[in-house]
């Protein structure tokens, strides 16, 4: 009699316990930022890209790359503004996992799933936004003036 009313009240301290605990509020915490430039990841991308793409695409992801102009087609220019904002972090992540060919481009870009782990593939794309060059700013006109120079006004 004596064991079942200590079982019983163990019991009912485990469950008011488990009651207490549920009703704390859940704290959502705020989405991860990436990583900033000069981090880590940054660093390792980076040294993923120089040994595994910079021959090819360059330096400076520009397609330039030292055997770039054995190649045709040539390299994409990665740092391309129009090109990075028409390409999602997946598109990129898919075109290194699978190649070119695989995601329709040229054969010439090999495949590297099995030779990069997602993490070192996230990596390389994380590098691959560093690269984004700015787009070229408009021409100043004669009088000073940005932009394309205005028409001439009829009289």
């Amino acid at each position: 009699m004596r064991r079942r009313r200590w079982s019983r009240g163990i019991g009912v301290l485990l469950l008011f316990g488990m009651i207490a605990c549920s009703r704390g509020t859940a704290v959502s915490k705020p989405a991860a930022a990436p990583p900033p430039y000069g981090s880590y990841e940054l660093r390792l991308g980076k040294a993923l890209f120089r040994h595994y793409c910079q021959t090819c695409h360059g330096e400076t992801g520009a397609g330039d790359g030292f055997n770039a102009y054995n190649l045709d087609p040539r390299p994409k220019d990665l740092s391309d503004p129009a090109f990075q904002k028409h390409k999602s972090d997946a598109d990129l992540a898919d075109a290194v996992r699978r190649g070119g060919a695989g995601v329709g481009l040229s054969p010439l870009m090999p495949p590297w799933e099995h030779t990069l782990s997602a993490r070192q593939i996230d990596e390389v794309i994380l590098y691959l936004r560093a690269l984004r060059r700015q787009p070229a700013a408009p021409e100043r006109s004669a009088d000073g003036s940005a932009g394309r120079p205005l028409p001439p006004v009829e009289r």
